[in-house]
């Protein structure tokens, strides 16, 4: 990077830190912290969403597995639009009819307060795979730009991500990811758009990339793939940042529209990145996967664009693993600090909670980072999605729409034997067969089980 790209880059981040700030004016309870107050706009409740979804797993992450695999790669972001409508179309009602802060809470009203306890700490685990996820895509695309190390890299991501949410809370994940939506379609649409103009269109990647792996949505196997894509609807069905977005807006149909908007415009940004990973992939054959988006952004545009879309890049991942890590500190504060140790507590103590929380989970992020270097961005992703999908997607239901039927000891099994099942499916499922289906295969058997004996109890 020059002169002109440090230019262009510290005009995004000062329109960045000018919003930040202004939202942090806008937090005066822990209630405005958590959930906005239930006063925000369709923007807002997109802004928080997009904001939190489309980050360095839908950017770079994307790229990098398409510079591999082609169209597969596009599984993240089709999966995440097609999470947004089915919350749009299903849950959004009863969520937010529901008046709940926090997913575990829906649990604590149903099953009682073993179970959301059960749920807020492996959902937890979920939603901390995917932070660690945008502290590698940030170490990717600090080391691609500078000649910093992953330490001092991961440091940085990790510091910003603090900044970006600790002071606003759901205001400025919302505010902030509007402003981040536009930046980062413009200029990785932009990118994927140059991509293809330079290739000659679509018909000039096939041509010259091999059409069985890079045009073939299955490439790295059907039960591969569709496992990709559940995982990720099921991770959005049951993320606590989506939901604390979908309950922050002044009625239901704004936070429908919201939600709405981001199920359409989701996917659009994985085709940007596609197109640029393949097209990396022909012209620089031997480079670093992790490093085909920012490697074009600086070899393809002028200096001062190049700089202000690395810098909206670096929001993207920013602004995601900070909309993360609020969904998460939110659970913990209100499903574990307020239930178990600080009951008394009063709104200003609660948020100085949240926020503390905040800093240490982003301090484990970067602990766990590091020990880690070189892992495929995706595959975090992936792997918290499926995650806190396998645990809390089928009681969710029954807390929604079968309500009084299931027997809360069965759904506590349910929750413990999920995550256990995906494990175990790795050794005793067939080849091919990802193991996502046999966790979830599993969390179904315990809850059916439940069902059928608490039925025959009140036969007898």
């Amino acid at each position: 990077m020059n002169a002109l790209h440090y230019v262009g880059a510290a005009i995004v981040l000062l329109i960045i830190s000018a919003l930040g700030v202004y939202s942090g004016h806008k937090v005066k309870t822990a209630r405005d912290f958590v959930n906005g107050g239930r006063g925000a706009g369709s923007g807002i409740v997109a802004g928080t969403i997009i904001g939190s979804l489309v980050g360095g797993a839908s950017t770079i992450g994307t790229a990098q597995l398409a510079y591999t695999s082609g169209l597969s790669a596009w599984w993240f972001t089709l999966g995440g639009g097609l999470g947004c409508l089915a919350l749009a179309a299903v849950f959004v009602k009863p969520l937010y009819n529901s008046g709940i802060s926090t997913l575990p809470e829906v649990f604590a009203h149903e099953y009682g307060r073993t179970v959301a306890t059960t749920a807020t700490l492996l959902m937890s685990a979920g939603n901390f795979l995917t932070i660690t996820a945008q502290i590698f895509s940030g170490i990717a695309l600090i080391t691609a730009v500078s000649h910093l190390a992953a330490i001092p890299a991961a440091l940085i991501i990790a510091i910003l991500m603090l900044v970006y949410v600790v002071f606003g809370g759901l205001w400025g994940a919302g505010i902030v990811g509007l402003c981040k939506t536009v930046l980062i379609y413009a200029g990785v649409g932009g990118c994927g758009l140059l991509a293809l103009n330079l290739q000659g269109g679509a018909l000039g990647f096939y041509r010259a990339l091999e059409p069985e792996r890079y045009f073939n949505m299955f490439s790295r196997g059907v039960s591969t793939d569709l496992s990709s894509m559940l995982s990720v609807v099921l991770g959005v069905l049951t993320t606590q940042t989506y939901i604390q977005a979908a309950i922050s807006a002044r009625n239901l149909r704004l936070s429908r529209t919201g939600v709405l908007f981001c199920a359409a415009v989701t996917p659009i940004i994985g085709i940007a990145g596609i197109s640029v990973g393949m097209y990396m992939k022909l012209h620089y054959p031997n480079a670093e996967p992790a490093y085909a988006l920012p490697l074009f952004v600086l070899d393809s545009l002028p200096p001062v664009i190049a700089g202000a879309v690395l810098a909206a890049l670096l929001i993207s991942i920013v602004g995601t693993g900070a909309g993360i890590s609020l969904g998460l500190s939110s659970m913990l504060t209100g499903d574990i600090y307020r239930v178990y140790i600080g009951r008394q507590a009063d709104s200003p103590k609660l948020l100085r909670v949240n926020r503390a929380i905040i800093a240490a989970i982003l301090a484990s992020a970067v602990l766990l980072a590091i020990g880690n270097p070189g892992t495929d961005i995706l595959s975090w992703s992936y792997l918290s999605m499926g995650l806190r999908g396998a645990v809390g997607f089928l009681p969710l239901c029954a807390a929604l729409f079968l309500p009084g039927r299931m027997p809360p000891r069965f759904v506590t099994a349910s929750m413990i034997i999920a995550p256990i099942g995906v494990v175990a499916g790795k050794n005793v499922m067939p080849p091919g067969v990802d193991p996502l289906f046999f966790g979830i295969g599993c969390s179904l058997a315990v809850l059916l089980a439940g069902t059928v004996i608490k039925r025959v109890r009140r036969i007898k």
